[in-house]
Parts: C-alpha cells; sequence; structure tokens
C-alpha cells in the first residue's frame, strides 16, 4: 500500500488513540483499531512476520525485508502507540484516582458508538452473524465479572500470562490488564518491573510474542475465511466489554498489593466503593478492584455527577465520529 507522509502522520495519531486507551485498565486499544480502520492491516502484517522474513534479509537485503515486514506501517503505529502509553498512562492514573466516574462515562460513549460504527462493516447479516455476536458478547460480560485466581510467584506462569493477556490486548472490548489481575499475574509482573527482574521480564515478553505471533495468524485465519462472522464476534465483544466501563460501581472484593492476597471490600470499609474509599484515605496504591458489580448511579455511595457523566459520554460518542471518519480517508 502507497502511503504519503501525510497518511503516516495519521497512522501515528491513530496509533496515539490506541495507546491511550490500553493505559486505561478495562478499554482495550484493539477496539481504537477496529473503528479507525486499521485493524485488518495490524493483523495481517502481525501474522505475517515469520522466518521468511529473515532469508528475505540475507538473501534480497535490508530494504526488501522492510517491505515484506511493512515496517513504514509498524514504526508509525508502534511510535504512536508507545509515546502516548507513557504519556498518558499518568494522565489516566490521575483521572481514575480522581475522577474515576467522568473518564469511564467517557469511555462509556465510546464504546456505544462504537458499536455502530463496527457492527455497520457486516456485510452480510444471517443466523450466524447474530448468533456470533450473542457468543462475543456473553463471553466478554462473562469475563468482565471474572473475580482474581489471586497471586502466583510462579515465574513461568508469566509466559502463560503474557501470552493470553497480549490475545486480550489486541481483541477489541477485551482488556489486557484486566486479564492480568484475572489471571493472578498482576502483582508479580508489577513487582518484576518495579524491581528490574530482568528475568521475569523476559519471560513475560517472550510469553506475549508467542501469544501474539500466534494469536494474530488465527484471526488473519479468521478474516479471509469468515469475514463477517469474526466482525460480528468483535462486535459482540465489544457490547459485552460494555458492563466493565459502567462508571457507576460497587466494589466486591479488592487485590493487596502489598500481600498479593483477595479480600472482601466490605470488610475494609462500608463506603461501598473503592475509588471513594481511595479519596477519602488518600491511598490509591494498596488495593486494586478485583470483582465488582455494575449499579444505578442513584444507588452510588458518593456524588454520581450524572450530569457531567452524561456530557462525557456524549463526547466520547462524537469522538468515534471523528476516529470513523478519519478511518475512511487515511
Amino acid at each position: 500500500m502507497q502511503r504519503k507522509l501525510k497518511d503516516y502522520i495519521f497512522l501515528t495519531l491513530k496509533g496515539a488513540a490506541m495507546g491511550a486507551a490500553d493505559a486505561v485498565p478495562g478499554v482495550s486499544g484493539g477496539t481504537i483499531a477496529l473503528i479507525s480502520g486499521i485493524y485488518e492491516e495490524l493483523i495481517s502484517t502481525i501474522g505475517s512476520v515469520d522466518l521468511s522474513l529473515l532469508k528475505t534479509l540475507r538473501k534480497e537485503g535490508f530494504k526488501a525485508f522492510w517491505t515484506q515486514l511493512n515496517g513504514n506501517f509498524l514504526l508509525a503505529l508502534l511510535s504512536g502507540i508507545g509515546i502516548s502509553f507513557v504519556v498518558f498512562m499518568r494522565i489516566a492514573k490521575y483521572l481514575l484516582e480522581q475522577h474515576p466516574i467522568l473518564i469511564w462515562s467517557f469511555f462509556f460513549g465510546l464504546i456505544i458508538a462504537s458499536i455502530f460504527f463496527v457492527g455497520k462493516q457486516i456485510k452480510r447479516w444471517n443466523i450466524g452473524t447474530f448468533t456470533a455476536i450473542i457468543i462475543g458478547a456473553l463471553v466478554a460480560f462473562y469475563v468482565s465479572t471474572l473475580p482474581s485466581l489471586g497471586a502466583n510467584d510462579n515465574p513461568y506462569f508469566l509466559f502463560i500470562a503474557g501470552a493470553i493477556a497480549i490475545c486480550a490486548m489486541i481483541l477489541p472490548g477485551i482488556s489486557g490488564s484486566f486479564i492480568l489481575v484475572i489471571l493472578g499475574a498482576y502483582k508479580t509482573l508489577s513487582d518484576a518491573l518495579h524491581d528490574f527482574d530482568v528475568k521475569k521480564i523476559m519471560i513475560f515478553i517472550i510469553g506475549a510474542l508467542v501469544g501474539l505471533l500466534s494469536f494474530s495468524r488465527v484471526l488473519k485465519w479468521l478474516f479471509k475465511n469468515y469475514y463477517n462472522t469474526t466482525l460480528a464476534l468483535l462486535t459482540g465483544f465489544i457490547i459485552g466489554s460494555l458492563n466493565k466501563v459502567w462508571p457507576w460501581k460497587k466494589t466486591i472484593s479488592v487485590l493487596n498489593s502489598d500481600t498479593g492476597t483477595v479480600e472482601e471490600f466490605s470488610k475494609i470499609s462500608d463506603v461501598g466503593t473503592l475509588s471513594i474509599y481511595q479519596q477519602q484515605t488518600n491511598d490509591f496504591e494498596t488495593y486494586k478492584t478485583v470483582l465488582e458489580e455494575s449499579i444505578w448511579s442513584s444507588s452510588y455511595a458518593g456524588d454520581s455527577q450524572i450530569w457531567y457523566a452524561i456530557l462525557l459520554m456524549t463526547l466520547g460518542f462524537l469522538t468515534i465520529f471523528i476516529l470513523e471518519k478519519i478511518g475512511t480517508k487515511h
């Protein structure tokens, strides 16, 4: 595909949007890739990475290798993802701690709109596509309600966790960081990064690479042979993820980051929601949400900020119109 400089600039911006989404636990960069029109190329590019690239590099040189790799596409996209993830992670951390209802409202509106835009790409509707949407929605909803398995300190478990988490990251509607919490690998990986444990970090990275290269081939094959059904399944994943990004929550259990154990939140506080407790104590590190349930704004223990939430939902909804317009033009 021949691209001009401005096309690569837009690719970098799309990557930045993906990185911003991935910085928020519960939101998938895969959703942004899908609605911005680059998902299939991304999956196809990753799925084409194999040993033949090394053969091309050895026999035909770097230029042929780079072209076969679709290197310009990957470089532009990954640059945007990397820079945005690092920058937005700090912003997202602040917003999730101080204004959780508002940021979740924005993403809720964004995902509502993305359901429409992704669904309209399905070219043929039949029993199979409707079934795929239902299955996808049920799977994503079920994943969003799963409790953590508790911390697992086995370093080789990080290989499995990395492979599974990276698969979730490239699936619209399913968050890779949330999968790490469910698998009980969150604390182990966080400690490894904090202590710069090279062995554990490399095991996780290798697992992620194996999972990414393997799963992208499956997705590439599915798009080639079952395009409409695959797109319907991904649409279902996005629908099912709405439960995870619903702004008003009641916390059931939390992960104690110091001990790696899962505890009932009601035994820690009676405020009902972890974010309220964290703001009251100004302690955002000790406990992480493991299991929660969606509630109506009227049942929320703190200030529901209902009108601001509706405004942010609307802004999130309108943001998709911009991303979709960019996706169709570039």
